[in-house]
């Protein structure tokens, strides 16, 4: 007999604004623990050192975080001007100073040639593995390593302001794998500075907006007074990109059984100009989702199956 998983069956997203140091491991667990949820997981990792938006799934929306890590991301960060680290961020040792202070027009010059398809290497304090090996326990070690660049895409970059001469902040909007220490590292190289990140928050992953946040300590007080339902966004809102397919009683019944369903050929000539490579199809029936499907020679075979109440 199998063994009930523990907590309540919870399912859909949360936009989670994650507080300053606090993991992304640990901030799921608060997360999960507040909803008192069965199954919990997050879309692409923040750093302690960093805040901003964290999308939390807890029940059937795991399985749909696939669809989100590949998600374009905004940031915001500070660049401050002067003193590189080890890790280019304020929790590493220094490495080396300067006296050198761009101003804003030379650096928001300088970020043009970072917009586009570039080649990027990543830092050696990152979750890179080298030899079964993350880079960064390599990186503590003092391990000698040489990282391979790797194409990335950075959509726009804006100077957003400053402090004063001894920082600046920039705006990026990129694609995955895109590492802001490794921008502020090659920016600060191409004026001829020294610089790390002081500050860096993250203002959008796909559709999690910061005007669809919640703070972590807000999510527990609503938790706590039960009504926490009203921050949960549906297990589809990863799929903004996915075309949708309304199915019938019957169909529904066997996507949920894993047999795949037959389309008239109105459905597939519909489906064919919005299907991208993946073939990737959302069945739904009435306001819920059933199953992600693959659609292939006018059929759709479930690929994932949603069980919702």
């Amino acid at each position: 007999m199998a063994r009930r998983r523990k907590g309540e069956a919870v399912s859909g997203w949360i936009c989670l604004d994650k507080p300053l140091d606090l993991g992304s491991t640990q901030a799921v667990g608060r997360v999960r623990r507040a909803f008192n949820a069965q199954k919990a997981g997050h879309a692409g990792t923040l750093d302690p050192l960093a805040t901003g938006i964290l999308p939390i799934a807890l029940g059937e929306a795991t399985k749909t975080v696939a669809f989100l890590m590949d998600s374009d991301k905004a940031y915001r960060f500070t660049v401050q001007w002067g003193e590189e680290t080890a890790s280019f961020d304020r929790e590493g040792a220094v490495t080396a100073v300067s006296d050198v202070r761009p101003s804003l027009e030379a650096t928001a010059e300088a970020l043009k040639a970072f917009v586009g398809e570039i080649d990027q290497i990543p830092p050696d304090y990152s979750a890179i593995k080298v030899d079964g090996a993350r880079a960064y326990n390599l990186a503590r070690e003092g391990v000698a390593m040489e990282l391979k660049s790797r194409r990335v895409v950075i959509h726009n970059a804006r100077v957003a302001g400053s402090d004063g001469p001894d920082s600046v902040d920039i705006e990026i909007e990129c694609g995955k794998g895109t590492y802001v220490r490794a921008i502020v590292r090659d920016l600060a190289a191409a004026l001829g500075a020294k610089a790390h990140v002081s500050a860096l928050r993250r203002t959008r992953v796909g559709p999690f907006t910061e005007a669809r946040a919640v703070g972590l300590e807000v999510l527990e007080a609503l938790c706590h007074k039960a009504d926490a339902l009203e921050v949960l966004l549906p297990v589809e809102t990863a799929l903004d990109d996915i075309p949708e397919l309304a199915v019938t009683t019957e169909d529904a019944f066997r996507l949920t059984q894993g047999r795949p369903i037959v389309l008239l050929p109105r459905q597939v000539e519909t489906l064919k100009p919005k299907l991208s490579a993946s073939r990737v199809v959302s069945a739904r029936h009435g306001d819920r989702i059933v199953a992600l499907c693959e659609m292939r020679a006018g059929r759709l075979n479930p690929t994932r199956v949603f069980h919702l109440s």
